[in-house]
């Protein structure tokens, strides 16, 4: 067998060694193949020897250009043929740090220093709104800038772009999740006063019915995707198989179900049987009076002539309540939290919990949605009575 390493000499009288190897096929199976040139045949020797050894096992990579920028275009192009646009356009925000961090640096040159160094932008410096530009953003949401990171080089170690995935053991600090903690508490969810107080002050809202559906435990995003062929007002039943979500609060964006899981039927309540009958004949005066104004969408979640609301009218409509009502105010979504705490803790199943929540796990259902408050911890401490006490007086 001929050697594959060949003596070259340059302009320059320099002596070479440079051999050419077949790398593998293109994407149109055409044969590619890599030239090394290295200053002693013995590097060479070696070099050939690694490369033809690393095809032979499948580990071989060959060397690239491919810049971070780069990559990540190709992965959201990828990605953007099975995610949803709302999803695709979260991805490409959370990556613009990267792009801005780290962007410029070769791919097959990225270090894990560099990332966490990046990290630790993210959390001083990397802020571009809703604050203070400049400092940083936080943990969470640098949570969800590395973990687009490490799903986008891990693609490319699959793609054979790469050899590892320098980013795999790169994670946020703790001390920065301790310190987010302290200074951005999150406020609770409404306990069974504030909601009970909530739909007293709105039961003559013209929107009572799509607030109480929220009420029950609905995405704003099913909510304001609700039509009234989903709804069974007869057989007391609602068809959730359509949302309409926003990006940017400003465009629209009608899909299914954010899961499969969330595609469900639920039981109505009798009280939010009876405000869904009530909006509708509301409805119903509206268009009669309004004539050839009204603008017949067939979605449950209107105004007073027809046009289809979103889920931005919905959280300010319910903000402007709880500010007239002299409520805390909280998240329209954490009303769905306020839901499902309350089913957990009056000893609805968890199966059943996740089911009703649109989610197939119930162990994230219970740890994401559920949070008993003080009074729903009675229940325990009045069993440990029983169990503490010290003779028939302490128990009564």
């Amino acid at each position: 067998m001929a050697d594959p390493i060949k003596r070259i000499t340059l302009g320059s009288g320099k002596v070479r060694y440079r051999f050419v190897v077949d790398v593998g096929r293109d994407e149109n199976g055409r044969r590619k193949q890599l030239t090394v040139t290295k200053d002693s045949k013995k590097e060479a020797q070696e070099e050939y020897a690694r490369i033809v050894n690393q095809r032979a096992t499948g580990s071989f990579v060959a060397p690239n250009k491919i810049t971070v920028a780069e990559l990540l275009a190709m992965w959201l192009a990828k990605k953007a043929r099975d995610l949803e646009v709302t999803t695709i356009q979260g991805y490409r925000n959370a990556l613009v740090h990267v792009d801005e961090y780290l962007g410029h640096i070769r791919i097959q040159e990225l270090t894990e220093d560099e990332v966490d160094s990046m990290v630790a932008w993210l959390l001083v410096a990397a802020r571009r709104r809703g604050g203070k530009v400049g400092t940083g953003i936080r943990p969470s949401t640098a949570q969800g800038v590395l973990s687009r990171l490490k799903e986008a080089l891990g693609w490319a170690v699959v793609r054979k772009y790469v050899h590892a995935n320098v980013a795999q053991y790169v994670q946020i600090p703790r001390k920065a999740w301790k310190e987010d903690r302290r200074t951005n508490q999150r406020a609770k969810p409404w306990n069974v006063v504030e909601v009970k107080d909530f739909l007293l002050g709105i039961r003559d809202d013209r929107l009572f019915a799509p607030l109480i559906l929220s009420l029950m435990g609905l995405r704003p995003a099913e909510v304001a995707g609700l039509r009234w062929e989903d709804i069974d007002l007869d057989g007391g039943t609602l068809d959730i198989a359509n949302t309409r979500t926003m990006i940017g609060n400003a465009e629209v964006v009608e899909k299914d179900t954010k899961t499969e899981a969330g595609e469900r039927v639920l039981p109505l309540p009798e009280p939010v049987r009876q405000a869904l009958l009530a909006f509708k004949a509301l409805q119903e005066i509206e268009q009669m009076s309004m004539g050839s104004f009204y603008v017949p969408s067939g979605y449950m979640f209107v105004d007073h002539i027809g046009e289809p609301l979103t889920t931005r009218h919905l959280r300010e409509h319910a903000y402007a309540a709880m500010a007239r009502l002299e409520l805390r105010k909280v998240r329209l979504y954490d009303a769905r939290h306020s839901c499902l705490t309350f089913l957990a803790v009056n000893g609805v199943p968890d199966v059943i919990l996740a089911a009703w929540a649109g989610h197939v796990s119930a162990e994230f259902t219970k740890r994401v949605y559920v949070h008993p408050s003080p009074d729903d911890l009675r229940v325990a401490s009045d069993q440990l009575t029983v169990l503490l006490g010290f003779g028939d007086e302490v128990a009564a």
